[in-house]
C-alpha cells in the first residue's frame, strides 16, 4: 500500500443513526418470542460509518445527512465531530425523529430492521448547499439509505464536476443506467445482485462491469473482474465478533487507497483489511482503525 503525502478530501453523502442491538440465543422466527441477554446501542448509519472510516483513515471528511431535532440527533452530532468529519452540511428536520436501526444479534449472525426517520428527508437541496465542497472534494461516496433522488443528483453533480463516485449499494435497490455508468466503483452483497442489476448471475455481472463492481460476502470475501480474470481475496478473523458495518468498512479503505492512487487489486486488499479489523470490535465505528495502524 502507498500512502501519498496529501490529504484526500472527501464528500460522504448519506445516512446516519443510532444501532440498538439486542443480543440472544437464536434469531426468532415467525411469531416467536425470545429472551435478550442484553442490549447495546451504537452510533451508526451507512452514511456516518464511512465518513467516521475515511477520517479515521487520514481524509479531510465532510459529511452531508439528516437528523431530527432531538437528543439522538446532537448525540450522533458530536460524535462525528469528535471524529474529525465536518458536519457543516448536516441538517435537522422537525418532520421525523432520529433514523434508528434494530438489531437482532446471535452468533455472528443478525437480523436487521432501519428505520430511516430522517434520513428520508435528506433532500437535493442539501447537496447543492455543499456545491463548492464538492467541487473541491477528491471523491464523493454514497450508499442507499437516503432516497434515491438525492443520490443520482449526487452522482450527477460529482461526475460534471468530474470527481471519483464510490457507492456501497446497500441496503440493494435497482441502479439506473446513470448511476451504473457515472460510478467509479460500486460495492455490492453477494445475495444482492438481482435487486442491484437485475441479474444474479456474479460472473455475468463482474464481467460486464469489470474493475468496477466489487462484490462481497459475510466472510469478508471480495471478488472482482480485472478484464482478464476473476479476482477473489478474503480475509476472515476467526475471532470476528461484529459483523455489521463491515460493508462500510471496506468502502472507506477502498477509497482511501484509491485516493492515494493505489492499484485496484491493492484497494480490495486494504479494504478487506479496514473491514477485518472493524469486526473484532461491537458496534460498527468501535473498532474502525486509523492510519497509523498502517503507517
Amino acid at each position: 500500500m502507498n500512502f501519498t503525502p496529501a490529504q484526500p478530501k472527501i464528500v460522504v453523502v448519506g445516512s446516519c443513526s443510532l444501532d440498538l442491538v439486542l443480543y440472544t440465543e437464536k434469531i426468532p422466527s415467525s411469531n416467536e418470542t425470545v429472551m435478550a441477554s442484553h442490549c447495546d446501542n451504537y452510533f451508526g448509519g451507512k452514511g456516518a460509518n464511512q465518513a467516521v472510516g475515511t477520517a479515521r483513515l487520514g481524509a479531510n471528511v465532510y459529511f452531508i445527512g439528516c437528523v431530527g431535532v432531538d437528543p439522538l440527533g446532537q448525540q450522533i452530532m458530536r460524535n462525528l465531530v469528535d471524529e474529525n468529519v465536518n458536519v457543516g452540511f448536516v441538517t435537522e428536520t422537525d418532520q421525523d425523529s432520529t433514523g434508528t436501526a434494530y438489531v437482532t444479534s446471535s452468533d455472528g449472525d443478525a437480523a436487521i430492521v432501519v428505520v430511516p426517520a430522517a434520513n428520508k428527508y435528506l433532500t437535493t437541496q442539501n447537496v447543492e448547499e455543499a456545491d463548492r465542497y464538492i467541487h473541491a472534494a477528491d471523491m464523493i461516496l454514497l450508499q442507499l439509505e437516503i432516497p434515491m433522488n438525492v443520490v443520482e443528483y449526487t452522482v450527477r453533480k460529482a461526475k460534471s464536476y468530474g470527481k471519483m463516485v464510490g457507492l456501497y449499494a446497500s441496503p440493494g435497490r435497482l441502479l439506473s443506467n446513470e448511476i451504473i455508468e457515472s460510478a467509479d466503483f460500486i460495492i455490492a452483497k453477494s445475495s444482492e445482485l438481482e435487486i442491484i442489476f437485475g441479474e444474479d448471475q456474479k460472473e455475468k455481472v463482474l464481467k460486464k462491469y469489470f474493475n468496477k463492481v466489487f462484490i462481497r460476502d459475510e466472510t469478508n470475501s471480495t471478488v472482482f473482474f480485472d478484464g482478464t480474470e476473476m479476482k477473489y481475496f478474503r480475509n476472515e478473523n476467526e475471532s470476528m465478533v461484529y459483523k455489521m458495518g463491515m460493508g462500510d468498512a471496506f468502502t472507506s479503505g477502498f477509497a482511501i487507497a484509491l485516493c492515494h492512487q493505489n492499484s485496484i487489486e491493492d484497494c480490495v486488499k486494504f479494504g478487506n483489511e479496514v473491514s477485518s479489523k472493524v469486526s473484532l470490535g461491537k458496534g460498527a465505528q468501535t473498532a474502525l482503525p486509523k492510519l497509523s495502524e498502517f503507517i
